[in-house]
């Protein structure tokens, strides 16, 4: 063997040698690391990943019914025509959702906030006012529409009888103005307690020696609120914005038990719309079109909201 041969030889194997030793290194760093994810990565490949990829076959798929099961015809982005252009409901039901949700959100961020603020402080029984608030998220959607429409109908009325307020005697679910502010009162309730809780836990990690030095130089009630505690608490508000725009998104069985998407359409959420195409009118593909078009708006939403709140968070 010449003396060139025998050095790329040597080499050849000192390179080797290397790798082996820093993938072994890698495997002791985060070798284990992995084993512990392994059980997450396994149900995210198959109950995410895997439905995910194939709603995205499907929504360029006819999908028909038949003796043999599903049948599959290509029909390209066809059904993202047909839902954009050809039947424009969803546009609108889409539009009006967002819509709503400016008017939702900043409510049940700021209701939950203040909530955590009164709760936040020492008095006797706030455990107790604690789980109180709480108690909605424990219910669930289904079960909580059902006593809200409860609540609307009948309590509502005995309370318009006792009382003769005109606030009572409304038919909350009977028009769509008063069906929508229903929505609006029973989202906020229900949502806010969860948000409380991070709040709170934010609010208990703010350092009293700050307060205290902000009370000492001066500061008002507001001024305490606004330049210490709002700025300090800006990672949670950006975990209560991002759970908001989510949870709003998919209140689905809210709106089913209040009032079936009526009066007249008015309450009809985006998944309740997509519901419908995809099931009751057996237009599997475009009902899967509307919600991976759903599903891009949303995550657009997120981003954009979570870079916001980011760069607030960096400002303050």
């Amino acid at each position: 063997m010449s003396l060139n041969a025998e050095r790329a030889a040597r080499a050849g194997g000192a390179g080797w040698e290397r790798r082996k030793a820093y993938w072994a290194f890698k495997w002791k760093e985060y070798g284990i690391g992995y084993l512990f994810m392994l059980p997450w990565i396994v149900g995210f490949c198959a109950f995410v990943a895997f439905p995910v990829g194939w709603s995205i076959f499907n929504s360029f798929n006819k999908i028909s019914i038949t003796a043999e099961g599903f049948q599959y015809t290509w029909v390209g982005f066809q059904n993202y025509y047909r839902m954009l252009f050809e039947n424009t409901a969803y546009p609108i039901i889409l539009i009006t959702y967002f819509s709503q949700m400016l008017l939702v959100i900043p409510l049940i961020l700021i209701f939950a906030f203040f909530v955590a603020l009164l709760l936040n402080q020492k008095f006797p029984g706030r455990g107790f006012m604690r789980t109180v608030f709480f108690l909605p998220n424990v219910i669930g959607g289904l079960l909580l529409g059902f006593i809200w429409s409860f609540i609307f109908v009948k309590g509502f009325e005995a309370l318009g009888h006792l009382t003769g307020l005109a606030f009572f005697q409304l038919p909350w679910l009977g028009t769509a103005s008063t069906a929508f502010w229903g929505i609006v009162i029973v989202s906020v309730w229900q949502f806010s307690g969860y948000l409380m809780v991070i709040y709170i836990a934010a609010l208990m990690n703010v350092p009293q020696a700050l307060l205290e030095a902000a009370r000492i130089d001066g500061a008002s009630r507001m001024q305490l609120l606004r330049n210490v505690i709002v700025p300090l608490v800006m990672p949670a508000v950006t975990i209560c914005l991002f759970l908001a725009i989510s949870w709003s998104f998919k209140v689905f069985d809210l709106n089913l038990s209040l009032t079936k998407g009526g009066p007249f359409g008015s309450t009809e959420s985006v998944a309740l719309n997509i519901y419908k195409e995809a099931f009751q009118n057996n237009r599997y593909g475009v009902g899967t079109a509307k919600a991976l078009i759903f599903f891009i708006v949303v995550a657009l939403i997120s981003t954009l909201q979570v870079y916001a709140t980011r760069r607030k968070e960096v400002e303050a």
